[in-house]
């Protein structure tokens, strides 16, 4: 019996991104476990463009406003319950953080040198991508 195809789920996602005092700074935030270090991600709105959607996660996962490149930096893929999605993300200057957003109690929020941010990322494709967009 042939082996049946699983669904694949597309989402957006940003690396955001800041120069400080010369160097590349990352922002990491945590997953709503607080167990890992993840950037903002969700499932692509219908009505949006995968960027726009990513700034829209942006948003309402890190309180974080700036320019989205719409020109894709990488995909990335991960198993979670069961399911396979397949996340396509876009680099996002910070221009503006916010204190009061969607899901600020229920994450926390880390400005790390590009270098201490791919280290705290388990996930080897996403730690790639940071690390070519970054070029550390």
């Amino acid at each position: 019996m042939p082996e049946k195809a699983s669904k694949v789920f597309w989402q957006s996602g940003v690396v955001p991104y800041r120069i400080h005092n010369g160097k590349v700074e990352v922002l990491l935030i945590t997953t709503r476990d607080n167990k890992n270090w993840v950037i903002p991600k969700g499932g692509i709105a219908s009505s949006m463009t995968p960027s726009d959607s990513a700034a829209k996660e942006a948003w309402e996962e890190a309180g974080i406003i700036g320019h989205v490149n719409t020109t894709k930096q990488g995909i990335y893929k991960y198993r979670k319950r069961g399911k396979t999605y397949r996340v396509k993300l876009y680099p996002l200057v910070v221009e503006d953080m916010k204190d009061n957003y969607p899901e600020a109690g229920k994450r926390r929020r880390l400005w790390l040198d590009a270098e201490v941010a791919i280290e705290l990322i388990k996930k080897n494709s996403l730690k790639q991508i940071i690390k070519n967009f970054t070029k550390v």
